[in-house]
């Protein structure tokens, strides 16, 4: 697979015009962030993984952070850090005008909402899903705990086996779902990352709040904001009661997407860009204006736990972030509306939606137990069946978790595996065709909290 940038429609002006498009200012206020961002991310490293490379993109960021009064922050700093892939200053890859416009917007996004944040930009070789991952990695092994992908590109059978790219527990890996509209994309799909959705976001003289959202789309145009069912990846646990595990209505895997900030392209948002532009101020739009604004939001919040998925922190605070009831993004099954429309509460376009203040953001008061879910899995009649299931604790001094099993076939059970804090479902498939719904809990013995997941073992 190839991965796609999600930004589009970048509208350029000459150096001499009106510059056009949210700036910091607005976008602090549209997120109730003014005051965490003067103070908020210091010392906080966030990373951007892009393709390809940008040789003016030190100086673009140094001319949108003085334009609007931000910090600087420069390669001389250590502030602001450019590799490649495998985490070396040279060589950096070959220049691409397009990707170019993207490593500047996410450049300015982080900036606008994280001005005291440290970046670290790591350019990969290609748009290749595996140079990319490679990337991954290495934002992480470099010391980023918040990664920003404004990329995305279309699920295929066999994708799984590129998931450990972006499986790191403890930190947050965040995805953009795209600009085609209604629909699933990979990796934004998999269970491990936060997968972020886009808004239509307009300032308004009254009301509680100066702003108003929408989902970012339509049901004829093919632009907007993705969402809907994953076709190859599990439901995380955290989904489960929480939004729509409903066997006729609802979706049994994993659920595109958990949050979401201003996205459409006619709500866009200053950027600089020189590669080949001649120095401009753009206005644009996309998810990949969304994703690094709401990757500048956890380092905000700046409190993630070991051996957690952050994007669970939000269905556990799902009440401090902005309601988006209203929009939709194209068309899904009438039975599953809340797919493609805006909707009180969660829904597939915006998720849970949109920051107010970092607090959603942050591990305090969450779960420390996880489960990951092994999606369905198929059995053969009377084979020797041995599948972990794997746990994690947030509590540093825990060795292992206590696991109990309802629904699994007869002569299956769940125990502990020695020296983890993962389970193990093991014995022989019984000699009876069907599916078996199964859910799997396990407990901290000494805190006494526990995760629940559920899935199929489908036995032929």
């Amino acid at each position: 697979m190839t991965a796609r940038s999600s930004g589009r429609r970048a509208e350029f002006a000459h150096v001499a015009s009106a510059v056009r498009g949210y700036r910091p200012a607005s976008l602090l206020s549209a997120y109730n962030l003014a005051r965490q961002a003067r103070r908020g991310g210091k010392g906080e490293t966030v990373a951007i993984v892009d393709a390809y490379g940008d040789p003016y993109a030190a100086a673009n960021l140094a001319r949108y952070r003085s334009a609007f009064g931000l910090p600087a922050c420069t390669t001389s700093s250590r502030c602001l850090r450019i590799v490649n892939e495998h985490g070396k200053a040279a060589p950096l890859p070959r220049a691409n005008a397009g990707w170019a416009i993207e490593q500047s917007l996410d450049l300015d996004m982080i900036s606008a909402i994280c001005p005291h944040c440290h970046i670290l930009l790591v350019e990969a070789a290609s748009r290749g899903v595996r140079t990319l991952g490679v990337a991954e990695d290495t934002a992480i092994a470099m010391g980023a705990r918040f990664v920003s992908n404004s990329w995305s590109g279309t699920d295929w059978h066999g994708e799984a086996a590129n998931n450990h790219y972006f499986n790191h527990p403890g930190d947050a890996i965040v995805f953009a779902s795209g600009d085609a509209g209604y629909g699933t994309v990979y990796p934004t799909d998999t269970q491990f990352v936060t997968a972020v959705g886009g808004t239509t976001l307009r300032h308004r003289r009254s009301g509680a709040r100066a702003w108003t959202e929408s989902v970012w789309g339509s049901a004829r145009s093919g632009a907007g904001t993705g969402s809907g069912c994953a076709a190859f990846e599990a439901k995380p646990s955290w989904q489960r009661e929480r939004v729509d595990d409903n066997l006729q209505n609802g979706c049994l895997t994993r659920t595109e997407n958990d949050v979401s900030a201003d996205a459409n392209p006619s709500t866009g948002v200053a950027v600089y860009d020189s590669y080949r532009t001649g120095g401009t101020w753009g206005d644009i739009g996309g998810t990949s204006v969304a994703t690094p604004i709401i990757t500048a939001v956890y380092a905000l919040a700046g409190d993630l736990a070991r051996n957690t998925y952050p994007a669970s922190y939000l269905y556990q605070h799902a009440s401090r972030l902005h309601d988006v009831p209203t929009g939709l993004n194209g068309v899904c099954p009438a039975n599953r509306s809340y797919l493609c429309h805006g909707e009180h509460g969660y829904n597939g376009p915006a998720g849970l939606g949109t920051p107010d203040g970092s607090a959603a953001f942050a591990s305090a008061g969450t779960d420390p137990v996880t489960l990951i879910d092994p999606g369905t899995k198929d059995v053969k009649v009377g084979t020797h069946l041995r599948l972990t299931i794997r746990g994690l604790d947030a509590r540093a001094s825990a060795h292992s978790l206590k696991f109990s099993a309802s629904g699994l076939p007869p002569g299956l059970t769940v125990r502990p595996a020695t020296g983890s804090t993962s389970g193990i479902i093991t014995g022989i498939v019984p000699a009876t065709p069907g599916t078996f719904r199964a859910t799997i809990t396990a407990r901290d013995s000494r805190t006494r909290h526990a995760a629940s997941t559920t899935f199929d073992l489908v036995v032929t």
